[in-house]
Protein backbone atom coordinates (compact mmCIF):
# COMPACT_ATOMS: atom_id res chain seq x y z
CA UNK A 1 0.00 0.00 0.00
CA UNK A 2 2.65 2.37 -0.90
CA UNK A 3 0.30 5.02 -1.70
CA UNK A 4 -2.89 4.65 0.47
CA UNK A 5 -4.70 7.50 -1.37
CA UNK A 6 -4.39 5.87 -5.00
CA UNK A 7 -4.81 2.67 -4.45
CA UNK A 8 -7.47 2.28 -1.36
CA UNK A 9 -9.54 5.20 -2.59
CA UNK A 10 -11.16 3.89 -5.58
CA UNK A 11 -12.09 0.62 -3.87
CA UNK A 12 -13.85 3.07 -0.99
CA UNK A 13 -16.18 5.13 -4.20
CA UNK A 14 -16.75 1.87 -5.36
CA UNK A 15 -17.84 0.13 -2.63
CA UNK A 16 -19.78 2.71 -1.08
CA UNK A 17 -21.58 3.09 -4.74
CA UNK A 18 -22.80 -0.55 -4.55
CA UNK A 19 -23.89 -0.28 -0.92
CA UNK A 20 -25.83 2.61 -1.58
CA UNK A 21 -27.70 0.02 -4.66
CA UNK A 22 -28.39 -2.67 -2.15
CA UNK A 23 -29.16 -0.64 0.50
CA UNK A 24 -31.76 0.67 -2.22
CA UNK A 25 -33.15 -2.47 -2.64
CA UNK A 26 -34.31 -3.28 0.85
CA UNK A 27 -37.80 -3.23 1.54
CA UNK A 28 -39.63 -2.37 4.65
CA UNK A 29 -40.93 -6.12 4.79
CA UNK A 30 -37.64 -7.13 4.59
CA UNK A 31 -36.58 -5.45 8.23
CA UNK A 32 -38.07 -7.75 10.68
CA UNK A 33 -36.80 -10.95 8.95
CA UNK A 34 -34.14 -12.86 10.89
CA UNK A 35 -30.54 -12.88 8.85
CA UNK A 36 -27.47 -15.57 8.73
CA UNK A 37 -25.74 -13.20 11.50
CA UNK A 38 -26.26 -14.77 15.21
CA UNK A 39 -29.35 -12.47 17.30
CA UNK A 40 -29.74 -10.06 14.56
CA UNK A 41 -32.55 -9.28 11.96
CA UNK A 42 -32.34 -7.24 9.07
CA UNK A 43 -32.76 -3.93 11.03
CA UNK A 44 -30.17 -4.44 13.26
CA UNK A 45 -27.83 -5.14 10.80
CA UNK A 46 -29.09 -2.13 8.61
CA UNK A 47 -28.22 0.01 11.53
CA UNK A 48 -24.41 -1.59 12.13
CA UNK A 49 -23.81 -0.72 8.54
CA UNK A 50 -24.93 2.39 8.26
CA UNK A 51 -23.61 3.65 11.36
CA UNK A 52 -20.17 2.39 10.52
CA UNK A 53 -19.47 2.69 7.44
CA UNK A 54 -20.98 5.85 6.52
CA UNK A 55 -21.16 8.11 9.65
CA UNK A 56 -18.00 6.08 10.94
CA UNK A 57 -16.06 6.90 8.12
CA UNK A 58 -16.33 10.07 7.64
CA UNK A 59 -16.24 10.94 11.47
CA UNK A 60 -12.81 9.07 11.05
CA UNK A 61 -11.53 11.05 8.38
CA UNK A 62 -12.36 14.15 10.42
CA UNK A 63 -11.01 12.74 13.10
CA UNK A 64 -13.86 13.13 15.17
CA UNK A 65 -15.81 10.67 17.62
CA UNK A 66 -18.81 9.51 16.69
CA UNK A 67 -21.78 11.37 18.56
CA UNK A 68 -23.85 9.08 21.21
CA UNK A 69 -26.93 10.39 19.23
CA UNK A 70 -25.84 8.25 16.14
CA UNK A 71 -24.75 5.47 17.87
CA UNK A 72 -28.13 4.51 19.12
CA UNK A 73 -30.27 6.10 16.55
CA UNK A 74 -33.08 3.65 14.63
CA UNK A 75 -31.57 4.56 10.92
CA UNK A 76 -34.68 2.89 9.57
CA UNK A 77 -37.14 4.24 11.36
CA UNK A 78 -36.85 7.10 8.56
CA UNK A 79 -38.44 5.60 5.21
CA UNK A 80 -36.34 7.40 2.91
CA UNK A 81 -32.98 5.80 5.25
CA UNK A 82 -31.45 4.36 2.32
CA UNK A 83 -31.44 7.63 0.31
CA UNK A 84 -29.85 9.10 3.66
CA UNK A 85 -27.32 6.48 3.75
CA UNK A 86 -26.43 6.85 -0.20
CA UNK A 87 -25.67 11.15 0.90
CA UNK A 88 -23.95 10.13 4.08
CA UNK A 89 -21.80 7.80 1.95
CA UNK A 90 -21.10 10.14 -0.36
CA UNK A 91 -20.35 13.07 2.10
CA UNK A 92 -17.71 10.38 3.31
CA UNK A 93 -16.19 9.45 0.44
CA UNK A 94 -15.39 13.21 -0.17
CA UNK A 95 -13.87 13.43 3.27
CA UNK A 96 -11.45 11.29 2.36
CA UNK A 97 -11.03 12.54 -1.07
CA UNK A 98 -7.78 14.20 0.40
CA UNK A 99 -3.88 12.50 0.62
CA UNK A 100 -3.76 14.53 3.37
CA UNK A 101 -5.74 12.77 5.54
CA UNK A 102 -4.58 9.76 4.79
CA UNK A 103 -1.48 10.80 6.90
CA UNK A 104 -0.90 9.96 10.23
CA UNK A 105 -3.11 8.33 12.40
CA UNK A 106 -6.73 8.23 14.34
CA UNK A 107 -7.09 8.41 17.73
CA UNK A 108 -9.92 5.26 18.27
CA UNK A 109 -10.01 6.09 22.14
CA UNK A 110 -7.81 3.25 23.90
CA UNK A 111 -5.70 3.61 21.02
CA UNK A 112 -4.70 4.85 17.89
CA UNK A 113 -4.37 3.28 14.21
CA UNK A 114 -2.50 4.51 11.16
CA UNK A 115 -5.81 6.41 8.91
CA UNK A 116 -5.08 4.44 5.71
CA UNK A 117 -5.03 1.14 7.64
CA UNK A 118 -8.18 2.05 9.49
CA UNK A 119 -9.50 3.36 6.24
CA UNK A 120 -9.36 -0.09 4.49
CA UNK A 121 -10.74 -1.68 7.51
CA UNK A 122 -13.99 0.43 7.02
CA UNK A 123 -14.82 -0.62 3.11
CA UNK A 124 -13.84 -4.23 4.20
CA UNK A 125 -16.91 -3.66 6.50
CA UNK A 126 -19.01 -1.99 3.82
CA UNK A 127 -18.49 -5.15 1.33
CA UNK A 128 -18.48 -7.51 3.89
CA UNK A 129 -21.85 -6.38 5.79
CA UNK A 130 -23.08 -5.28 2.50
CA UNK A 131 -23.11 -8.74 1.30
CA UNK A 132 -24.48 -9.81 4.43
CA UNK A 133 -27.51 -7.18 3.44
CA UNK A 134 -27.79 -8.10 0.31
CA UNK A 135 -28.16 -11.93 1.02
CA UNK A 136 -30.42 -11.05 3.76
CA UNK A 137 -32.30 -9.27 1.15
CA UNK A 138 -32.24 -11.53 -1.70
CA UNK A 139 -29.83 -9.60 -3.37
CA UNK A 140 -25.81 -9.70 -4.64
CA UNK A 141 -23.15 -7.77 -4.11
CA UNK A 142 -20.90 -6.88 -6.59
CA UNK A 143 -17.30 -5.45 -6.58
CA UNK A 144 -14.44 -5.95 -8.86
CA UNK A 145 -12.01 -7.94 -8.65
CA UNK A 146 -9.32 -5.34 -7.54
CA UNK A 147 -11.86 -3.80 -4.77
CA UNK A 148 -12.50 -7.39 -3.73
CA UNK A 149 -8.32 -8.05 -3.38
CA UNK A 150 -7.98 -5.07 -0.95
CA UNK A 151 -10.98 -6.52 1.18
CA UNK A 152 -9.06 -10.03 1.00
CA UNK A 153 -6.02 -8.23 2.12
CA UNK A 154 -7.37 -6.88 5.07
CA UNK A 155 -9.88 -9.91 6.30
CA UNK A 156 -6.66 -12.01 6.04
CA UNK A 157 -4.22 -9.29 7.68
CA UNK A 158 -7.13 -8.31 10.69
CA UNK A 159 -8.95 -12.19 10.71
CA UNK A 160 -7.42 -13.30 13.72
CA UNK A 161 -8.50 -10.14 15.66
CA UNK A 162 -11.72 -10.03 14.19
CA UNK A 163 -12.24 -13.49 15.70
CA UNK A 164 -11.42 -12.59 19.09
CA UNK A 165 -14.08 -10.46 19.32
CA UNK A 166 -16.71 -12.31 17.47
CA UNK A 167 -16.24 -10.35 14.20
CA UNK A 168 -15.76 -13.41 12.58
CA UNK A 169 -16.46 -17.30 12.01
CA UNK A 170 -13.87 -19.85 11.35
CA UNK A 171 -12.75 -19.71 7.79
CA UNK A 172 -15.12 -21.63 5.34
CA UNK A 173 -13.21 -23.66 3.24
CA UNK A 174 -13.84 -22.88 -0.51
CA UNK A 175 -11.24 -23.69 -3.82
CA UNK A 176 -8.25 -22.15 -4.43
CA UNK A 177 -9.48 -20.54 -7.61
CA UNK A 178 -12.95 -19.54 -6.28
CA UNK A 179 -13.13 -15.38 -7.28
CA UNK A 180 -11.59 -12.97 -4.91
CA UNK A 181 -14.37 -11.61 -3.10
CA UNK A 182 -15.95 -15.26 -2.37
CA UNK A 183 -12.69 -16.08 -0.88
CA UNK A 184 -12.68 -12.90 1.20
CA UNK A 185 -16.25 -14.22 2.52
CA UNK A 186 -15.06 -17.59 3.22
CA UNK A 187 -12.09 -16.53 5.53
CA UNK A 188 -13.97 -13.79 7.57
CA UNK A 189 -15.87 -17.16 7.99
CA UNK A 190 -18.86 -16.63 5.44
CA UNK A 191 -20.13 -19.01 3.22
CA UNK A 192 -19.89 -17.05 -0.24
CA UNK A 193 -22.59 -19.98 -1.78
CA UNK A 194 -25.48 -19.23 0.60
CA UNK A 195 -28.62 -17.97 -1.31
CA UNK A 196 -30.64 -18.88 2.08
CA UNK A 197 -30.45 -17.87 5.30
CA UNK A 198 -27.91 -20.12 7.76
CA UNK A 199 -25.28 -18.91 10.26
CA UNK A 200 -22.14 -16.92 10.30
CA UNK A 201 -20.53 -13.89 11.79
CA UNK A 202 -21.43 -10.51 12.62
Amino acid sequence: MSNPYKNVHPSMVECAAEAARVARGVTPARLAEPTHCPGWDVRTLVNHWVLYTSHGLEHRALRKELPEELTGRDFTADQDWAEAYAAQLDRAVAAWDDPEVWEGEVDLGMAAMPAAELASMIVKETAVHGWDVAVSTGQEFRISDGAARLVLEVVEKHGELYRQYDGFADPVAVPDDAPVFERALASSGRDPRRTARGTTAH
